[in-house]
């Protein structure tokens, strides 16, 4: 019998961890989860589910989407990767973490089956969020792609929608290297007459989506061609937003998600709650706006653009990738504030080069690295940064690094924290 901590470490230690270890925990077919889930007698088909990917966004997109669901009465799963702190986070149902006890007896009671099968970490915890949501009798719920799509764990399900948030290059290791390769990987969660939601276009993808939704006959829409932001503001904590349509505006919505890149978030999850709507779920706009305003609360979502303290303002967010680090640069450029300190880390198999040309070169650098093997050592990371004009320290943890940068700034300076997830999970 093990407790829930030593059950923790047993699925941490006995399985590959994408998180830790990186590609080589990437399982390249959907077999072990085909067959785990099989095992347990399909519990992916128990109830309806909407599948969530893309390269950014999706983590706030199926927050949002779920915060919206739970509002109007749906009793709504959520599973989402990676976890900041806990390992419960994965898996919610209206915003509460599995429990530690359904962790534990899950991994007890399946232990021989994970011996046979030889699963990975991530797909352990897909059949278990799966099971879970069966059990508790979950009216819909939300699945977060973890990497890619076609080849994800996840995408063994049955969606009433499916929603690709964005292409960027990302994981192109595994993934591909052009934005049209990565699409494809994105695509194959797109099913066979199922609405399929796209949140941007992008000149060398749209024809992707296009063509898999045309093979699939599924029905495409792209956001951005039915909703646009008509104006945009931070106040009082939360974006402010009027949402334009071609048949109705949502003004005045609040959003406890202020991070300038969740406009296009909003419009993607505004779509996608339209074609909800058209397959017969109920969603009264009220739900939308009370949901909306409580996200974090609601979903218990962290480390989008978080606060993390004030006086001086300090700041975390998980962007990690060009895409990211492009968003997040723009919204310190509207942060008020006089000088800037970037605590940051990475790990190795991003592109490194392309994330440190596009940071501040007028800011105050403080160097570390995450702990976790998939690191990428902090005077490494440095010598990268000099070669484009940051300067800064180099520290051996994320908290002694945020500690220095604290030291340092005055009351009116900003202290900006990211880089990585696992830079943000330690701090929060």
């Amino acid at each position: 019998m093990m407790n829930y901590s030593q059950t923790v470490e047993y699925l941490y230690s006995r399985l590959p961890m994408f998180t830790r270890v990186g590609a080589a925990a990437f399982k390249k077919d959907l077999h072990n989860t085909i067959a785990f889930c099989s095992a347990l007698d399909n519990p992916q088909n128990q109830y309806k589910t909407i599948h969530i990917g893309g390269t950014n966004g999706k983590g706030s997109t199926s927050h949002m989407l779920a915060a919206i669901l739970q509002t109007a009465g749906y009793k709504t799963g959520l599973y989402t990767s990676p976890h900041l702190k806990d390992f419960r986070e994965r898996i919610r149902i209206d915003g509460k973490m599995v429990s530690k006890n359904f962790v534990t007896s899950f991994v007890q009671q399946q232990q021989s089956l994970i011996e046979e099968i030889e699963p990975s970490f991530f797909e352990v915890t897909v059949a278990m969020a799966f099971s879970y949501f069966a059990q508790e009798k979950v009216d819909v719920a939300i699945i977060e792609v973890g990497l890619g799509g076609r080849l994800d764990s996840t995408n063994i399900i049955h969606p009433d929608l499916s929603v690709i948030t964005n292409i960027s290059l990302d994981h192109t290791n595994m993934l591909g290297n052009t934005f049209a390769e990565i699409a494809f990987e994105k695509a194959g969660i797109i099913k066979q007459n199922t609405p399929v939601i796209i949140g941007e276009r992008h000149p060398e993808t749209d024809f992707v989506f296009e063509q898999k939704a045309k093979e699939q006959n599924a029905n495409l829409t792209f956001a951005e061609d039915e909703l646009s932001v008509a104006n945009a503001s931070v106040k009082s904590g939360l974006l402010q937003l009027n949402i334009k349509g071609k048949d109705n505006t949502l003004t005045q919505l609040s959003l406890d998600l202020t991070g300038n890149y969740q406009r296009k978030n909003a419009v993607t999850v505004l779509q996608s709650v339209r074609a909800l709507r058209k397959i017969g779920y109920q969603i009264e706009d009220e739900a939308v706006y009370e949901a909306l305003k409580s996200v974090k609360k609601l979903t218990g979502l962290q480390g989008r653009w978080q606060i993390l303290a004030k006086n001086p303002l300090t700041i975390c967010d998980t962007g990690h990738n060009k895409a990211g680090i492009a968003e997040v640069v723009q919204n310190i450029q509207q942060t008020p504030h006089e000088q800037l300190h970037m605590v940051i880390g990475m790990v190795k198999d991003k592109d490194i080069t392309a994330v440190l040309s596009l940071l501040p070169q007028n800011a105050s650098y403080y160097f570390c690295q995450p702990e976790l093997e998939r690191a990428l050592p902090a005077q490494e990371l440095a010598e990268q940064g000099a070669n484009f004009n940051l300067k800064g320290q180099v520290f051996n943890s994320v908290a002694t690094a945020l500690a220095a940068a604290r030291l340092k700034a005055q009351p009116k300076d900003l202290i900006f924290v990211g880089g990585s997830t696992f830079v943000v999970a330690e701090i929060i």
